[in-house]
């Protein structure tokens, strides 16, 4: 076996945009040893305590996988020609295991298959994950509950079709941000519990070779993991990691949209908010001046990353009878790539919500800088009541169209129109592009996306 110099907490730098260096960790060649290594310790402990195996066995297995040298192991080029990991790993724990107990190695991996110690492996790996993706979630969360409260009154362009539109509240939009992320966290909430199930099952998925007693091992070896334990092995059935990673989609997809949305609000054009910077962080190389948005950059890489990943992995799901040819090999580099690259989005999108600076200044210059026309909605409809919506409409359009040739304010333009002063006095038109006073249910709409994820949970 050939060995590595490089910690577990190196990250590669082709890897350095596409995952989260803790993310990254979890999914090392250490951490993966290191759950296959839980997996086999766990499984020589079980079958012992039922008596299938001898303790001292179990004693010398023990020994040698909490005394396993992984950080000088890489079983990449065996496990290539091997098809598998667990092929190398377990001949080289065998091996270590006979060394120092020749009696014992022949009870290494007793019972069990390739696929049961590398799914295994890969549910405890994703309920690690699930640890650090939470806790950048709960960042993310708090972030954006303080910052919609703080920006509820925060008057801002709304914009359809990326033109300007009647006026929103800021505080209104971040809502929409932190609802879609809690929606998509409790989705993957779902997909992570579904997933964390034990996989033994043996070479047909019967356990025919522990007779009778491979249910009581299995019932032990679940427990022993903290995993469920399924109705029956899964090998072929990859639906529960599928939902989940879906469900990563879901949420990285969100993710990008925020992304999207605060890195067209950094234009200097608009200049509505900004990223925190500092620290290396939205810099040019050649442009002094710039501010970019990186973190956003980030997400939104991410984001176009993994619904190919996804599509990727269903493609997969179609794996033949008992145990499938090439889905399963496709699944490890498939699954940590969308678990890395939604964590980097999480984290990325956190780092924005906590530090976002908002220059509530410039967006109702903005708004002042449209000269009213997205008012045009308002005055339509009260002017409709009276000529008819069809007709006040084609006013309106009459009046926009002055108002941008002249570079005037629309509502002085209707206040010179006779056709309009006829239904609505001149002063009422003048106060009819206030930001504030055509905001609708916002305020009711962003209470509502703040607390109506958290009562689905309780």
């Amino acid at each position: 076996m050939s060995s590595s110099n490089e910690s577990s907490s190196h990250t590669r730098l082709i890897e350095s945009l596409a995952s989260t260096e803790a993310i990254l960790n979890i999914f090392s060649d250490q951490s993966v040893l290191r759950a296959m290594l839980d997996f086999e310790n766990t499984l020589a402990r079980v079958e012992s305590r039922l008596g299938i195996i001898p303790a001292s066995a179990a004693g010398a297995i023990d020994k040698v996988t909490k005394d396993f040298p992984i950080g000088e192991i890489n079983l990449s080029r065996e496990a290539m020609r091997a098809g598998t990991p667990a092929i190398p790993f377990v001949k080289l724990l065998t091996e270590r295991v006979r060394a120092a107990d020749p009696a014992a190695a022949g009870f290494v991996h007793w019972g069990a298959t390739s696929q049961d110690v590398t799914d295994t492996a890969l549910v405890l790996l994703l309920g690690r994950a699930r640890s650090v993706l939470a806790t950048d979630q709960s960042r993310l969360d708090a972030a954006l509950v303080a910052m919609s409260d703080k920006h509820a009154t925060t008057v801002m362009l709304g914009r359809t079709l990326l033109q300007p539109a009647p006026p929103i509240t800021f505080g209104l939009k971040a809502a929409g941000w932190l609802a879609a992320a809690r929606r998509g966290w409790l989705r993957l909430g779902t997909a992570f519990d579904d997933a964390q199930v034990l996989q033994f099952g043996g070479a047909s998925g019967t356990l025919a070779s522990l007779g009778d007693r491979g249910g009581a091992v299995a019932q032990e070896l679940a427990r022993e993991l903290d995993l469920a334990r399924p109705d029956a092995p899964w090998h072929a059935h990859r639906d529960r990691l599928a939902a989940l990673v879906a469900a990563c989609g879901v949420e990285t997809g969100s993710l990008g949209k925020m992304a999207r949305d605060i890195a067209l609000l950094m234009q200097s054009e608009i200049g509505a908010v900004s990223e925190p910077g500092g620290d290396g962080r939205g810099g040019s190389s050649t442009m002094p001046h710039k501010r970019n948005p990186i973190a956003c950059s980030l997400a939104l890489a991410a984001a176009h990353r993994v619904p190919g990943l996804v599509a990727s992995f269903l493609s997969g799901m179609v794996q033949e009878h008992e145990r499938g040819v090439g889905g399963i090999q496709a699944e490890w580099s498939t699954i940590s790539g969308v678990i890395g690259s939604f964590g980097l989005a999480l984290n990325a999108m956190a780092e924005v919500a906590e530090g976002l600076e908002v220059n509530s200044v410039r967006m109702l210059e903005n708004i002042h800088a449209t000269r009213g026309v997205i008012f045009s909605e308002r005055i339509m409809m009260i002017l409709g009541k009276s000529i008819g919506r069809d007709v006040a409409h084609k006013l309106l359009e009459k009046a926009v169209t002055r108002s941008d040739a002249e570079k005037r304010r629309l509502v002085d333009v209707l206040a010179e129109m006779p056709e309009v002063t006829a239904h609505i006095s001149a002063k009422d038109i003048r106060e009819m592009d206030m930001p504030a006073a055509y905001l609708g249910e916002a305020e009711r709409f962003r209470k509502q996306l703040l607390e109506s994820p958290k009562k689905k949970r309780e």
